[in-house]
């Protein structure tokens, strides 16, 4: 009888127990961009060092599927570069809150054999490249913006993403600003109907193609370019002046708009004003419901933004990212509480 009470007991406690480490581990399943992934990647290894009951699973599948699973409940939260448009918001059966994470640039890189030169890109050229009207790389809309550099006659190849992107929906934006052409003809989406090029699948298979192909041009957020080491030209800003690329210029490039960031936090700032500012650049966010039917997910969820906004901030810019403006901080922290 005695043995019979321990082993009970012994039952009772191991399903105690059992119990508290099953409540105590929370997993939270998100997917969307790629343009923040080695960002993301990075955190949610941090995070769960810290908070071993929290793990987060990340699919780098691009923004428009990471829209798509969020609106259909295949995850807890989704992530994009471009920020949900109102249908994409009534398609959901709850509010979708966005909160901006870090900022990043698409560049546009490329591939050309005997070329060592940093390349200038002025937005009448790159628009006429993507738009399939400038074919040649010695065209004089590329050449006369850089003086010295002998250009062949090859024709461009151009790459760009197939999949829903919000990389994609970057620089269509941006395009969208500085040609009347494109905005009529194209318009910016993280998926378009491109009048040219290769397709690639993620800011991966971009880069991919681009180191594969010679005489080839695609768009490519700026840690792929530097950790694949691909070249990337500079890009004349509205104020006339070519910037290339980097934490200072994507950091003023966010400088003027950080202070009017809307209560939504939907915001453009590509082709923005400043000498100093990089013109294709963006917030990238995290897509969140304002509703959790699990109280341990919605309490992970928001100890994590806390934790973003603060402590893993300091990750960024080691990763070629450039960390939010305090304006920005501050107005998100506050949202925070409408997570319920």
């Amino acid at each position: 009888m005695r043995i019979v009470k321990v082993l009970s007991l012994f039952a009772v406690l191991l399903a105690v127990a059992t119990f508290a480490a099953a409540a105590g581990q929370v997993l939270l399943n998100a997917a969307g961009a790629t343009f923040p992934y080695p960002m993301y990647s990075k955190w949610f290894d941090v995070y769960h060092q810290a908070h071993p009951g929290i793990q987060i699973n990340y699919q780098s599948i691009g923004s428009g599927g990471g829209i798509r699973q969020l609106i259909d409940k295949t995850v807890d939260f989704g992530a994009s570069d471009g920020p949900m448009n109102d249908d994409q918001l009534k398609q959901s059966s709850v509010p979708i809150l966005h909160f901006p994470t870090v900022l990043g640039a698409d560049v546009p890189s490329y591939n050309v054999p005997g070329v060592s030169a940093e390349l200038n890109f002025t937005p009448e050229a790159l628009a006429g490249i993507f738009m399939g009207k400038i074919t040649k790389w010695n065209d004089p809309a590329i050449t006369s913006a850089n003086p010295g550099v002998k250009l062949p006659s090859d024709d461009i190849v151009v790459v760009h993403r197939s999949d829903g992107s919000g990389t994609t929906y970057i620089w269509t934006d941006y395009l969208s600003k500085i040609s009347p052409e494109w905005q009529k003809n194209v318009g910016k989406a993280t998926s378009v109907n491109w009048p040219v090029g290769l397709g690639g699948k993620g800011n991966e298979g971009v880069a991919g193609l681009i180191e594969q192909t010679p005489d080839s041009m695609g768009y490519i957020e700026l840690i792929y370019a530097i950790q694949n080491k691909i070249a990337y030209g500079r890009v004349k800003n509205s104020s006339g002046a070519f910037v290339k690329a980097d934490l200072a210029s994507v950091s003023a490039a966010a400088a003027a708009t950080a202070k009017f960031m809307p209560d939504d936090f939907r915001v453009s700032i590509t082709n923005p004003e400043g000498k100093a500012a990089y013109p294709i650049a963006s917030f990238t966010w995290l897509l969140i419901p304002a509703k959790f039917g699990d109280s341990a997910k919605r309490d992970a969820v928001k100890d994590f933004l806390k934790w973003m906004l603060t402590d893993g901030q300091q990750y960024c810019e080691g990763l070629s990212y450039a960390k939010l403006p305090k304006e920005v901080v501050a107005k998100e922290t506050k949202a925070i509480a409408l997570i319920q």
